[in-house]
């Protein structure tokens, strides 16, 4: 049988795997500081007080200029399409292209790699909502089943510091929550927490503001023993249930990875593996990151595509013993 590529769609999602909203605003509109107001020198008129502004008060990195309004408002994806005159595919299309992103090409570039290393990711910018505050509440018997399926109990849960949520506000407005729609918090260290939504489409599983390169469990890490990196929390903790010495960071980019948890986990390791997603764009994201920082890369098996593509999905279809299995075969054990 000959098989051709699979293909990858070129949206939002795919694009920012690999680059942040804040990479964009970078490349388009060039040097700004989130929350603060700056000249819109691209609309072409001489501004007597600056009145254009990139910032996250309301989510999302969102643009607005107050002299303009709507003419030169929205997000990164827009303002592209603001300063080309084109339509929303044309400005993916732009964005793909002039990071070299090899989403409709399939063909990685190095370019974005370039980019994104002249300056660091502020951290405002991975912050989705600028004030969490939440009202946990006891594991309800659905939860911890659906905990239970993934191999962890409640004292595995309190350990992550997983939390059941009854209260949701968001910049300090009560957030809609169902009685009964399974929901979960994971709270980091600085007051940050990470909503999660299960059930939900891809686009609503998520409410995070917590810093893109706060990275999870580096403190159990052994110069003794080889380390995983799992690409999310909960792969983190079922792998951890096989390879104690695991931990995580908050998504597949390379911009997870600060300096300082890059110099932690090389001070603090044996042998590196890096464990992303076995789909087309988490392989991608996965020979990146091991690529750029010279790790061991670590996947699930293809067999298991479409339906599962991380670790913890493996673990519930087919059990821990299985990963143990695959863990020793590749080296980490």
């Amino acid at each position: 049988m000959i098989k051709g590529k699979r293909r990858t769609d070129l949206t939002e999602e795919e694009i920012l795997k690999r680059i942040s909203s804040f990479d964009i605003y970078k490349k388009f509109f060039g040097t700004f500081t989130i929350n603060k107001t700056t000249y819109n020198h691209l609309r072409g008129e001489k501004e007597e007080t600056p009145s254009f502004i990139i910032g996250n008060r309301y989510g999302d990195l969102l643009h607005h200029d107050f002299s303009a309004g709507k003419e030169w408002s929205g997000n990164c994806f827009h303002l592209v399409e603001q300063i080309y005159g084109c339509g929303y595919d044309e400005a993916l299309r732009i964005i793909d292209k002039e990071f070299s992103l090899g989403i409709v090409s399939g063909e990685l570039g190095s370019e974005y790699k370039k980019i994104t290393s002249k300056y660091k990711q502020p951290e405002a910018a991975g912050k989705r909502y600028s004030l969490i505050q939440v009202n946990v509440r006891k594991f309800t018997n659905e939860e911890l089943k659906y905990w239970n399926s993934y191999h962890q109990d409640i004292s595995d849960l309190k350990r992550e510091q997983v939390y059941s949520i009854k209260e949701l506000f968001l910049n300090r407005k009560r957030y809609n929550l169902t009685t009964t729609e399974i929901r979960f918090g994971y709270f980091y260290e600085g007051g940050w927490w990470k909503i999660y939504f299960p059930f939900r489409e891809k686009k609503r599983k998520w409410i995070s503001n917590v810093p893109i390169a706060t990275a999870d469990g580096l403190d159990i890490l052994s110069k003794e023993h080889n380390t995983l990196i799992a690409k999310s929390k909960k792969d983190k903790m079922v792998c951890r249930k096989v390879h104690p010495y695991t931990c995580a960071v908050q998504n597949e980019s390379l911009s997870s990875f600060s300096e300082e948890t890059i110099s932690h986990i090389q001070n603090n390791s044996k042998s590196i593996f890096y464990g992303g997603d076995s789909d087309e764009s988490g392989k991608k994201a996965s020979y990146d990151i091991t690529e750029a920082l010279g790790f061991k890369h670590i996947n699930p098996p293809d067999r298991l595509l479409p339906d599962c593509n991380d670790f913890a999905c493996w673990s519930k279809i087919e059990g821990l013993d299985k990963l143990e299995e695959h863990f020793k075969i590749k080296g980490l054990l």
